[in-house]
C-alpha cells in the first residue's frame, strides 16, 4: 500500500485502491506494474496490454491507457470526465508545443518510464507540462515542477546551456516567453557575461612603477568568449540578450564586437543569394531571406552603442550598403548615416563608394547618401565650434576638429574625382557635394581642380554658364605652381578662369621676385607685402596671419609719415619762394629761384643713383641763368 501511494499519489486509502482496482481494470493494473518494475520502454508493454484510449498529436497516433494519463495530466482528466457517459476513446491534442516528440516524453513520465531531463528537452517539457496541466495540483513532483527546478538550478548556472535552451525556445514561442523561460535564460547570460568581464578586468590590473594600480591594456581580454556562443541565436532572442547586457553594464566595446561578429555570421551566411551566376532562386525563398536579413540589419542598428569608435567605420558602411540594398526603414539608414558622419575622418574612399542598387539609369554610386553623410559631418563640426570658447585654439591647424576637416576635404576631393567620370552625374549633384564643406576646409585646391577637370572632360556638352558656375568653386590663389601652369593651358576652362589663373601666376612671380630682392638688398617692399598677404593668409594660421598684418600695417604707417614730412618741407619751401618774390628784385629773385629749383630737383632725383648734390647743381645752373639775363 505504501508503494502504491508513492507511485500513485491519488491513492490515499485502501478503499480508494479497491475502487480503482474494480473500476480501472487493466489500465490501473498496468500503471501499478510499470511503477513496480521501473519499465523503460512503452512498446513492450503496449504490445501485450490492451489500450483504452487513443491520443493523436501532429498526425501521430498514441495508443495509451487512461489512468496513467489522468493521474498526472489535468487537461486529459477533464476531457475524460466530460465524456464519461459516452464511449470516448480518442482525443486529438491540437497545437501541442513540441509536437509528438514532446508528448511522448510526457507520456513516459506519466507511466513512470525513466528518462533524463537535459538542456535539449527541458524547454519542451516545461511547455508541454503547462499545456497538459501537469502541475502539483494533480500529482506531487509533477513534470512542471521538476522541469522548472532543473531550469533554475542547472541550466541558469551555465551560459552554454542557457544558449542551447534558447535555441529550442525559438520553436516554442510565445508560450516559452509566457512561462518566463526566455527571461530567465537571457538574464542568466547577461549576468554571466558581466561577471566574466569583471573577473577579466581584475586579472588585468597591475601595479605601475610608481605603485599605482592601473589597467594593462596590452593584455588580451578573455572575458568576451561568450560572443561566439550567442551568435547562434535567432535575431529576436539575440536582441533581448544584448539589451539585458546593456542594462547590466557590459562594456560597449564588448557589445560592439558581438554585433560585428553576429552581423558577419548572419548576413554573409547566404552571400551567394546576390550572385547573378548562381542558380535561379525561388521568389518566395528570396523574399523570405530578404525579410530575415532586413530584420537583422534593423535590429543591429538599434543595438549599436551610443559611444563612438566602438565599432569600425567600415562595418557601419557595410551595414549601410546592406540597408540600402534590402530597403530597410528610413530611420535605420538615417541613424547609420549620422553615426558615420560623426567619425567620417576615419573613412576611406572605398567606404564612400556606395553602389546605387535600385535606381536604373541613375548614377553608378549613391551620391545622395554620401551628401547626407557630409551634411551630418558639417553639422557636427558647427556644433563643436559653437561649444568651443577659444577661437584660436578651435580654428588652428592642430586642433582635432580642423584636422578632421582637412582629412574629410581630401577624402571628398578623391570621391569627386572617382564619380566625376560618370556620364549620368548631374552638375547639381556634383556641386552640392563639393559645396557641402566650409570654405576653409581646403588649404590647397589642387584636388578640387583635378576633379573639375575630370568632370569637364566627361561632360563636354556643358554651357559656358555652367562651366563658370563649376569653376567658381576653385580658389586659384590656392593652386600649386604645377596646377596653376596646367590650368593656364587648359582649354576646357572658361576664358575668365584662365585670365584669373594668369593673373595670380603673375602675382606669384612678382612676389617671388620681391622676396628675393628683399633678401639681397634688405629693403622693405610694401607693395609686395600687400599683394602677397591674401595668398599667404590661406596657408598661415589665424594667429600668424594677424601678426603679419599688424607688421605690415606698422610699415605702411611709417612710410606715410615720411611722405607727410616731405610734403611739409615742400610747403615750407613754397612759402619762402613767395616771400622772396615779393621782397627782392628780379636778379635776386632768379638767383633765389635757381637755388630753390636745385633743392626741388633733389627730391625728384632721390632714387636716381647718378644725381648730383644740391651745391653742384646750383653752381651749374647759376651761370646759365645769369647769361640769359
Amino acid at each position: 500500500m505504501v508503494l502504491l501511494q508513492r507511485t500513485y499519489p491519488l491513492i490515499y486509502s485502501a478503499q480508494q485502491f479497491y475502487i480503482l482496482l474494480l473500476n480501472g481494470g487493466f489500465s490501473f493494473t498496468l500503471y501499478v506494474m510499470l511503477h513496480c518494475l521501473q519499465v523503460t520502454s512503452l512498446d513492450r508493454i503496449f504490445s501485450d496490454v490492451p489500450t483504452d484510449i487513443t491520443i493523436e498529436v501532429g498526425g501521430r497516433i498514441f495508443a495509451l491507457h487512461k489512468y496513467p494519463l489522468v493521474s498526472k495530466s489535468g487537461r486529459i482528466r477533464k476531457l475524460v470526465a466530460e465524456h464519461r457517459d459516452s464511449d470516448f476513446s480518442k482525443i486529438e491534442l491540437l497545437n501541442l508545443p513540441g509536437g509528438a516528440e514532446s508528448f511522448e516524453l510526457a507520456a513516459k513520465f506519466c507511466y513512470g518510464v525513466n528518462f533524463e531531463i537535459t538542456s535539449s528537452n527541458v524547454a519542451q517539457l516545461f511547455c508541454v507540462s503547462d499545456y497538459l496541466e501537469m502541475t502539483e495540483e494533480y500529482a506531487k513532483d509533477n513534470l512542471g515542477s521538476r522541469t522548472e527546478t532543473y531550469l533554475d538550478s542547472v541550466v541558469c548556472k551555465s551560459l552554454e546551456m542557457c544558449v542551447e535552451v534558447l535555441q529550442h525556445c525559438e520553436y516554442l514561442l510565445p508560450l516559452a516567453d509566457e512561462l518566463k523561460i526566455v527571461n530567465k535564460c537571457t538574464d542568466a547570460i547577461a549576468s554571466k557575461a558581466c561577471a566574466e568581464q569583471i573577473a577579466s578586468s581584475f586579472s588585468r590590473l597591475e601595479y605601475s612603477s610608481s605603485g599605482r594600480l592601473h589597467m594593462n591594456k596590452q593584455t588580451k581580454c578573455d572575458g568576451d568568449w561568450w560572443i561566439e556562443d550567442i551568435s547562434a541565436l535567432r535575431v529576436d532572442l539575440y536582441q533581448r540578450i544584448i539589451a539585458a547586457m546593456k542594462c547590466r553594464g557590459v562594456r560597449p566595446e564588448s557589445i560592439g564586437a558581438s554585433l560585428v561578429n553576429y552581423a558577419q555570421k548572419i548576413l554573409t551566411k547566404k552571400s551567394n543569394l546576390w550572385n547573378p551566376s548562381s542558380q535561379p532562386k525561388d521568389d518566395m525563398v528570396v523574399s523570405s531571406i530578404e525579410h530575415e536579413q532586413r530584420l537583422v540589419v534593423e535590429a543591429i542598428v538599434s543595438l549599436l552603442p551610443v559611444e563612438k569608435l566602438v565599432v569600425p567605420i567600415s562595418f557601419l558602411f557595410g551595414l549601410l550598403r546592406t540597408a540600402v540594398l534590402l530597403d530597410c526603414t528610413i530611420a535605420s539608414r538615417l541613424d547609420l548615416e549620422r553615426r558615420i558622419g560623426s567619425q567620417l575622418e576615419m573613412a576611406t574612399l572605398d567606404d564612400l563608394l556606395i553602389p546605387s542598387f535600385r535606381h536604373a539609369g541613375d548614377t553608378l554610386f549613391d551620391v545622395d547618401t554620401v551628401h547626407r553623410i557630409l551634411v551630418n559631418f558639417s553639422q557636427q563640426e558647427d556644433s563643436e565650434d559653437m561649444d568651443d570658447n577659444s577661437a584660436y585654439e578651435s580654428d588652428g591647424l592642430d586642433s582635432p576638429s580642423q584636422s578632421a576637416l582637412l582629412k574629410v576635404a581630401k577624402l571628398v576631393d578623391n570621391y569627386l574625382a572617382e564619380i566625376a567620370a560618370d556620364a549620368n552625374l548631374k552638375l547639381s549633384k556634383f556641386l552640392v557635394i563639393a559645396e557641402t564643406l566650409p570654405a576653409d576646409a581646403r588649404t590647397n585646391h589642387d584636388g578640387l581642380y583635378r576633379t573639375i577637370d575630370i568632370y569637364l572632360k566627361a561632360h563636354q556638352g556643358l554651357s559656358d554658364l555652367e562651366k563658370k558656375k563649376l569653376c567658381k568653386l576653385i580658389d586659384f590663389q590656392k593652386l600649386s605652381q604645377e596646377a596653376g601652369a596646367h590650368a593656364a593651358q587648359n582649354e576646357r576652362l572658361p576664358l575668365q578662369s584662365i585670365v584669373q589663373v594668369l593673373y595670380f601666376e603673375q602675382v606669384r612671380l612678382r612676389n617671388a621676385l620681391c622676396c628675393s630682392y628683399m633678401e639681397t638688398d634688405h629693403k622693405p617692399m610694401h607693395q609686395s607685402w600687400r599683394i602677397s598677404s591674401g595668398a599667404l593668409s590661406a596657408a598661415m594660421s589665424p594667429r600668424d596671419n594677424y601678426a603679419s598684418l599688424r607688421r605690415e600695417n606698422r610699415e605702411l604707417k611709417l612710410e606715410l609719415a615720411r611722405l607727410r614730412m616731405r610734403l611739409n618741407d615742400l610747403e615750407k619751401e613754397h612759402v619762402c619762394m613767395k616771400k622772396d618774390m615779393q621782397k627782392s628784385n628780379s636778379r635776386k629773385f632768379m638767383s633765389s629761384f635757381s637755388r630753390k629749383f636745385g633743392r626741388m630737383s633733389f627730391f625728384s632725383h632721390t632714387t636716381s643713383r647718378g644725381s648730383t648734390s644740391p651745391s653742384k647743381q646750383s653752381q651749374k645752373t647759376d651761370p646759365k641763368v645769369f647769361g640769359r639775363n
